[in-house]
């Protein structure tokens, strides 16, 4: 599977030299002008004042810190070289940047939701305290007490930033097309079928998506990736003889 870095097709390679580059731009211009660049380029809540258009594409290559983005990295670099020698750089290209558009789409739909629920129970005294203070208490690592206070600042206030949701992706993809592949996983001392794999990621991100709405980690992004991939595999096997 692994032909070294060099080896590796372009599209995969130049995607994780694009987010090292990035996360390398977010530590160097947060140190020398205390510029937040996820604050920047992570996607907002569209309802928020903060939401740009075009952070739809530059969140998926921004990321929290060095585990963040390694452990995205290190899976488009075992998964994604994969795929694009199967399908080739344009139909993987494509392939992802639909992935994490559609992991973000979910997200915002999410969010919509949990934003029209909580605008139903607020009074317009506590919306308008969240509008006045509660940019300047996520930016000095503080929230509101009051609970349904905080749910709103976390959405207005917070960004969303990575590219798991295109990773997600991939491992789905890799599942559906290598169903029997053997991998070892960590702590399992056993190998573990692709396809089984991606069942177990799927039922985890669903029931973490049901349990701990309010987490720092997107696990609706996860499953909206893993959605948007499903569905983009089975179109395009309905619509061509072949994946590649």
């Amino acid at each position: 599977m692994s032909r070294g870095f060099n080896g590796l097709p372009p599209v995969v390679k130049n995607l994780i030299i694009v987010n090292v580059v990035m996360l390398a731009a977010y530590y160097l211009i947060g140190w020398a002008t205390n510029i937040n660049l996820n604050s920047l380029l992570g996607l907002y809540f569209v309802k928020s004042d903060l939401f740009k258009p075009l952070q739809i594409i530059t969140h998926m290559f921004m990321h929290g810190g060095l585990l963040h983005l390694f452990f995205n990295m290190w899976a488009l670099y075992l998964f994604g070289q994969v795929l694009e020698s199967v399908w080739g750089p344009k139909r993987f290209l494509i392939y992802y940047f639909i992935c994490g558009l559609g992991a973000a789409f979910t997200n915002e739909l999410v969010q919509w939701f949990e934003y029209s629920r909580l605008m139903a129970h607020l009074n317009p005294a506590d919306v308008q305290q969240v509008l006045d203070l509660g940019r300047n208490a996520i930016v000095n690592s503080q929230n509101f007490v009051d609970p349904s206070l905080a749910k709103l600042n976390n959405l207005l206030n917070v960004p969303t930033v990575g590219a798991s949701g295109a990773i997600f992706g991939l491992l789905l993809a890799f599942g559906m097309l290598f169903p029997n592949t053997e991998m070892f996983i960590i702590p399992f001392p056993m190998p573990i079928k692709a396809k089984y794999l991606v069942i177990g990621y799927g039922a985890l991100e669903l029931y973490l998506a049901v349990t701990q709405p309010g987490s720092d980690i997107a696990h609706v992004a996860h499953l909206g990736g893993m959605i948007f991939g499903f569905i983009m595999i089975k179109y395009w096997r309905k619509t061509t003889k072949t994946l590649y």
